[in-house]
């Protein structure tokens, strides 16, 4: 890793190990060192907001507090990969708003920066408490566990330069297993694909036919995927209300632009398919994150976080609601609104994705999700 990537992570592993109960740093600075740290260009010093909500979230998700910090001590993992000296390992800048990734080495949890003010600060005084209550109350919610929010508790010139963002969050990974080493002879091929409704208007791909901005930069918009989600009645039924029922709290909370990030795994010799229970609403596995079992093997009853079999038993999807931190409300959204509005005058390609409605946008979002499906009796 790049000494920025390093000494963010070591900041971001440091805070999580260890901050108090109430989630600020156990160090007090003196003075002079609260001068000095304004010099800093990448370490932070970093508080967990609302600790005890987290920490509550994480008992109603049976993650135990010690193999939650286990996942960001390198020391206390046992199965580290020799030679490995970190805890979380960069996955890079990915996607536009030049979010920073890492993943821990054990891979059960990512932590993604959230450096545009607009984004984190919906979340914190808007999302977050809400976010808390739907989530206990589903516990089959596709929305993205989110473990940790961490905020800096101090400015300094990276932080004003952009150079190293001041928030993260800490949430499960759904791809975990991707790395570990197969048990038979044949290994799983995992595939995911970054969801949206792609009838909204992209400038990078809608103007010029695209011929104006780079393919690294198209690269960035939101995936296709080319076949279908094989699924039972039932569990089709299963996840359209949840979907329905996540969509409508991001909805009324104003929010647009997330996504569905779907894995697909799949073997040439994948097992027969076996009978499984539709996942009730409020019904949870009963397995720790991360789970014990491999992935074409899910707990039961079966989730999108651990693994749903395929009607044919020839594949395993996981599913999880994304990025959800865009606010139509928030000053910054206006103002692209109005800008779309403008382009619009002139060339009339309809809203984008952020400048739409959030309950159009939740329309477009459950169709795309619709015609995903393939029910099989």
């Amino acid at each position: 890793m790049t000494r920025r990537e390093t000494l963010i992570a070591r900041s971001i592993v440091y805070a999580i190990l260890t901050c108090r109960e109430d989630g600020r740093p156990a160090w007090r600075p003196s003075l002079l060192e609260r001068v000095l740290r304004l010099f800093y260009i990448y370490w932070l010093s970093f508080r967990l907001i609302r600790q005890d909500l987290f920490k509550a979230l994480r008992g109603v998700w049976q993650i135990k507090e010690d193999d939650y910090r286990a996942s960001f001590d390198i020391k206390q993992q046992k199965h580290k990969k020799r030679g490995t000296k970190t805890t979380l390992i960069a996955m890079g800048d990915m996607g536009y708003s030049g979010s920073t990734f890492f993943r821990t080495n054990d891979g059960a949890y990512l932590v993604k920066s959230i450096p545009r003010h607009f984004e984190h600060s919906f979340f914190k005084n808007e999302l977050m408490l809400p976010y808390a209550d739907h989530m206990r109350a589903n516990r089959a919610s596709l929305l993205v566990r989110i473990t940790n929010l961490l905020e800096s508790t101090h400015k300094s010139i990276g932080v004003i330069l952009g150079i190293t963002p001041s928030h993260h969050i800490v949430m499960e990974n759904i791809l975990y297993g991707q790395d570990q080493e197969p048990q038979g002879s044949s290994k799983p091929k995992w595939e995911s694909w970054d969801l949206k409704p792609t009838s909204y208007f992209y400038p990078e791909r809608d103007i010029a036919g695209g011929a104006l901005a780079s393919e690294a930069t198209k690269s960035k918009l939101a995936d296709e995927f080319n076949d279908k989600i094989r699924l039972s009645e039932d569990r089709a039924t299963e996840f359209k209300r949840q979907l329905e029922n996540d969509t409508m709290l991001l909805a009324n909370c104003n929010a647009v632009d997330y996504s569905l990030f779907l894995v697909r795994i799949s073997a040439a010799d994948a097992p027969e398919a076996e009978a499984q229970p539709a996942l009730q609403s409020g019904q949870t596995s009963a397995e720790p994150i991360p789970p014990a079992q491999p992935p074409f093997t899910p707990p039961n009853p079966p989730n999108w976080r651990t693994g749903v079999l395929s009607s044919d038993g020839k594949e395993v999807y996981r599913a999880a609601i994304l990025d959800f931190f865009w606010a139509k409300h928030t000053v910054h959204a206006k103002a692209m609104t109005g800008l779309v509005r403008g382009y619009n005058l002139i060339d009339n390609r309809g809203p984008m994705s952020i400048t739409t409605d959030s309950k159009e946008y939740r329309d477009r979002f459950l169709n795309m999700c619709m015609e995903l499906l393939e029910v099989q009796e």
